[in-house]
């Protein structure tokens, strides 16, 4: 089945919130739709707060998504990029859409000189590992967060 990668559109807003909705509850966090609005609003904006991508198949029904965006690295003087969400619609796992995302944003990152792609997963998330493990290197950093 053919794919397209490309960014998110107006029409999408309600494929695009079925997929985002059964990310948050891959993870178990709690979303609101009013949390899905300002996600969308950023979207929709083309802000440098946070772009997306979107696999769409020849139908036009959304398969996946991916939202990104850049950060700071002063340690290096460059400026990298965030990987945020990544998530393909169960349904249609296993047709590589994973990679097809990561690699249109990693195409991005590069167009735009940004020196890392970067991004985390839970450690128990071994599908989703096995993929990434293919396509990047897994660094020896440990995340902690401070909730404010």
């Amino acid at each position: 089945m053919p794919i397209t990668i490309r960014a998110p559109q107006p029409t999408d807003r309600q494929d695009w919130e079925r997929l985002y909705q059964g990310y948050a509850a891959f993870y178990k966090v709690t979303q609101t739709a009013a949390m899905r609005d300002t996600v969308w609003s950023w979207l929709m904006a083309d802000s440098p707060r946070i772009h997306g991508r979107v696999a769409v198949d020849d139908s036009g029904r959304l398969l996946g998504l991916a939202h990104f965006r850049s950060f700071a690295r002063p340690l290096s003087a460059s400026t990298g990029g965030f990987l945020d969400d990544l998530f393909v619609d169960p349904e249609a796992r296993g047709q590589n859409i994973a990679a097809a995302l990561i690699e249109a944003v990693r195409s991005e990152a590069a167009a735009q000189g940004w020196s890392v792609l970067r991004w985390i997963t839970a450690e128990d998330n071994q599908p989703a590992r096995a993929v990434y493990d293919r396509l990047a290197t897994k660094t020896a950093w440990v995340t902690y967060d401070i909730k404010l």
